[in-house]
């Protein structure tokens, strides 16, 4: 081991790889960040978007229905992972990574074509399935195809390209939000059907790994099918790490959509009552608005990609267990200083990254050590259960924000009263950062273990 480790420090993970490894690293990750591409072009959409479809309604009705939206494609998320997952395992990772990237493309391009709030929670959800399919298959098909000393290193990597698909995201925002051009919102959905393209070069080269291939044999020769959730909670190992883990990402998954996501709005919110004292007008309010909420996105994940490799580094060289507590311990601290510190333009540059950095970090960590934790046979299941379970408990995290914003307003006599009680209410969200700590303990550590196999 320590001679790999050394010969990786001298060529880097990457001189690892063959040139069908490299290829297969670079399909999964720009599958992964298209992906991530659509989550965020979705949550800059969001409020353009149901400001056009319920006119005439109050700002309230319009907030709340927000939150709704959000949880219909977090929970499309998770019904996807559950079920791609397991496909995954069954009939190949490369074939189903190519129908999730299908679907989530073409539905959040259909999203343009909304003509009211059902039709748009419908393409919603179509578009959380795909979504909620791709990191079990990407992670699962880079686990198996890799060595296994450059694997952790890779899929750390692979996960950090989320915060440039996000990225690109918030300059395409910040492009739009200039521009001259009517119903923005239209044209972030439209530019988010473009990965559909991806999916010719998923189809025609990739080709199944080995590794799947002699999991998927040995299980039919057992009279099992591989991706079974019989087999996955039916032996006490995987079960223990299946639940173990959905517990550690949902702290994750929970921090950021239910907590995280949701800086943006405070951000606009803030920087339309400002522009509003100043006198602005209703357009230069909306163009201001839209133009920081997606510097915001912008600033947040740049941090977010820094923090992702800085935590994949501390991963290889000091554990997963020990990384995991550091960075989740950093959001939660981190979060509620941000939430209830952030005033100004000035702020957003410097506060959102920082927060970034550490609510993504462990991002990270749920690409290396998940499947770490599962054999061939149920990689893609296993670990596309713990990552996607979690969102069905994330699902509520909006509606629980949301209620608890709108109980800490009740009395609330200005807007800036009302910030401050959403202010109030992320804060207290804050503490699912600790479930994430309270169960690692009970997690095994997986630092320079081979992956696992079935008996």
């Amino acid at each position: 081991m320590a001679d790999t480790n050394e010969q990786i420090k001298a060529t880097g993970w990457w001189g690892q790889l063959n040139r069908y490894q490299k290829f297969v690293f670079i399909v999964a990750t720009a599958a992964w960040l298209f992906d991530c591409l659509d989550q965020q072009l979705f949550n800059l959409a969001r409020m353009p978007a149901l400001n056009a479809l319920m006119q005439g309604e109050t700002d309230a009705a319009i907030k709340k229905m927000a939150g709704i939206m959000t949880s219909v494609f977090v929970l499309g998320w998770a019904t996807g992972g559950m079920i791609f997952g397991s496909l995954g395992d069954r009939y190949g990772r490369a074939k189903m990574l190519g129908v999730t990237v299908l679907l989530y493309s073409i539905s959040t391009g259909l999203s343009a074509l909304s003509t009211g709030v059902t039709d748009f929670a419908i393409y919603r959800f179509l578009t959380g399935l795909g979504v909620g399919g791709v990191f079990g298959l990407a992670v699962a098909l880079v686990s198996d195809t890799l060595p296994n000393d450059a694997r952790p290193r890779a899929l750390g990597v692979l996960q950090s390209f989320s915060a440039v698909g996000n990225v690109m995201a918030g300059l395409i925002g910040i492009g739009l939000a200039i521009s001259p051009i009517e119903n923005s919102w239209k044209w972030l959905f439209l530019i988010g059907a473009l990965p559909a393209m991806l999916t010719a070069s998923i189809q025609l080269k990739l080709k199944e790994p080995d590794a799947w291939v002699a999991a998927r044999d040995k299980a039919a020769a057992q009279g099992r099918k591989a991706g079974s959730y019989k087999d996955l909670f039916g032996q006490p190992r995987w079960r223990k790490h299946a639940l173990l883990g959905m517990i550690l990402s949902c702290a994750g998954v929970v921090g950021l959509w239910g907590i995280g996501v949701f800086s943006t709005d405070m951000v606009g919110d803030i920087i339309a009552n400002s522009l509003k004292l100043q006198g602005a007008t209703d357009a230069e309010v909306k163009s201001g608005r839209s133009l920081w909420m997606s510097i915001n996105l912008l600033c947040f994940n740049v941090g977010a990609f820094a923090g992702m490799l800085v935590f994949t580094k501390a991963a290889v060289q000091f554990g997963r267990k020990k990384a995991f507590g550091f960075f989740f311990l950093g959001a939660g601290l981190v979060t509620v200083l941000v939430f209830q510190n952030l005033n100004s333009t000035t702020d957003v540059l410097w506060m959102a990254p920082i927060m970034g950095f550490f609510q993504l970090s462990v991002f990270a960590g749920f690409s290396i050590y998940l499947a770490e934790l599962f054999p061939t046979s149920l990689r893609s299941t296993g670990v596309s259960f713990c990552y996607n379970v979690g969102r069905y408990l994330a699902a509520a995290g909006p509606l629980t924000l949301g209620y608890l914003a709108s109980e800490m307003a009740k009395n609330a006599k200005n807007v800036e009263e009302r910030i401050d009680a959403f202010r109030d209410a992320a804060s207290w969200m804050c503490l699912i950062f600790l479930i994430g700590i309270i169960v690692l303990p009970f997690l095994p550590e997986t630092k320079g273990q081979p992956l696992p196999e079935d008996a």
